[in-house]
């Protein structure tokens, strides 16, 4: 077979699973097993062996059921719902105050677990019927939520990062440290957008009565500040004040992350056994359906590149003709259009192979190149038809928020994450100037 035939085959074939419905990691496995039997017989199996075990050997991996456990008790500490409610009357006096309550608070728990589920559903949960009951625009609400839940997968700790680090062969501490300013400066734009949006259209966001503000003294409140903001910010130091300090490895924060979640469920008062057991197998099933996409995709990329079709793409790619920057946006594109139909594990373990070796040799930055990847990687979790942030949204939200409400309401905050993207292409020390500040 020559490489062409099987790079159409296999993408092709990718698409065709997806379409049809089946699980990713099994539509990547059974492509990998066709073409590898096809292409080298019997032999192709003892490849799979090898990628798997480079899986599962892979100790830094280790930190991503850590960090998914530390979500998972996070999720029933009532961190959330404390600073949620404390966040709705700071800034519930503005127009749009409680979409931006929404973002801030999502901002700092995408900090202290970085999973995408947890923070979208949790913010579904709190933030959905607030938002309906002083009669915020139903569109510019699911917006909200779907793009700050969406930083949890780019603000450290993140486990998106944590996997682009080991497939790229990069310190996920400097991965870490570059990805904070381009995910503050989305939370910003975000934050930006809805009090111009609802300056322009008071309807959409109105504010807080004078009797409800009332209801909250300035002394009360500044004292709710404090005590809410407490637990985000002593597992935030913790976890990344342990890595950027050189004290822990990633690995081990977040054991340190994961005891610190814990005792904050002691604390609050909401520890329970049976809480704790619904934690652990949420973590299992969660890991488990990472690892066996890790794994699967390992072997498809293992025969993709090994028959040549990487060759075949690099040399499309290049024979377009359109320079470096050119051949940046083309990769971006690709990317935003995977995006679509694959989730970012499937999207990481297929492009990178292809993707950073034509980085290296136009010249860009590796660090640079991977957080603009997962700057663009937002965009996979709210563009239709198999944006994540859609679907566990939808899951939670109330019988009148329709999915059309969540698609169009989604739609201009992945148009302000391109924005986004744009910015640290102008800024490039956005990324790189903490990189290399906090990680030698």
């Amino acid at each position: 077979m020559s490489a062409e035939f099987i790079t159409i085959g296999m993408f092709g074939g990718l698409l065709i699973g997806l379409f049809m419905g089946h699980p990713l990691a099994f539509v990547l496995g059974g492509l990998a097993t066709i073409f590898g039997y096809l292409g080298w017989g019997p032999s192709c199996f003892y490849l799979f062996l090898n990628q798997i075990w480079g899986t599962m050997d892979n100790y830094i991996l280790v930190c991503i059921p850590l960090f998914i456990f530390m979500a998972q008790l996070l999720d029933q500490s009532g961190v959330a719902e404390d600073l949620f409610d404390t966040m709705r009357y700071l800034f519930g006096p503005i127009r749009g105050g409680l979409a931006v309550a929404v973002v801030v608070v999502a901002t700092l728990f995408g900090a202290c677990t970085g999973i995408i589920g947890a923070s979208v559903v949790t913010m579904g949960l709190l933030g959905m019927p607030v938002l309906l009951k002083y009669n915020y625009n139903k569109r510019l609400a699911c917006g909200s939520i779907c793009a700050g839940g969406t930083l949890g997968i780019l603000i450290p700790p993140s486990i998106m990062l944590v996997v682009m680090a080991d497939q790229a062969a990069l310190s996920v501490g400097k991965l870490f440290a570059g990805a904070i300013i381009p995910g503050l400066m989305l939370s910003a734009m975000y934050i930006l957008y809805i009090l111009i949006r609802c300056w322009i259209r008071p309807q959409d966001g109105p504010a807080l009565s004078k009797e409800e503000r009332a209801a909250m003294p300035a002394k009360t409140l500044f004292l709710r500040i404090l005590k809410s903001m407490v637990p985000p910010t002593i597992l935030i130091v913790g976890v990344l004040g342990s890595i950027f300090m050189g004290i822990a490895t990633p690995t081990e924060a977040a054991g340190v992350g994961a005891l610190l979640a814990f005792l904050m469920t002691v604390a609050y008062g909401k520890f329970t056994w049976s809480g704790l057991k619904t934690a652990v197998v949420n973590t299992t099933k969660t890991t488990s359906m990472v690892i066996v996409i890790l794994a699967f995709a390992s072997c498809f990329s293992g025969v993709f590149m090994g028959s040549g079709g990487g060759d075949v793409v690099q040399e499309l790619i290049y024979g377009i003709g359109l320079g470096k920057w050119g051949t940046f946006i083309i990769m971006m594109v690709i990317l935003f259009v995977l995006g679509m139909f694959l989730d970012w594990i499937g999207i990481i373990m297929i492009c990178f192979p292809i993707f950073l070796p034509i980085a290296q040799d136009l010249g860009f930055d590796k660090v640079w190149f991977v957080v603009t990847i997962a700057v663009m990687l937002q965009d996979s979790f709210l563009t239709p038809p198999f944006g994540y942030a859609l679907f566990y949204l939808k899951g939670v939200a109330p019988p009148e928020v329709s999915t059309a409400d969540i698609y169009w309401g989604a739609f201009p905050f992945w148009r302000i994450m391109e924005l986004g993207l744009i910015a640290c292409i102008i800024w490039p020390q956005s990324i790189l100037w903490l990189a290399n500040t906090l990680v030698k």
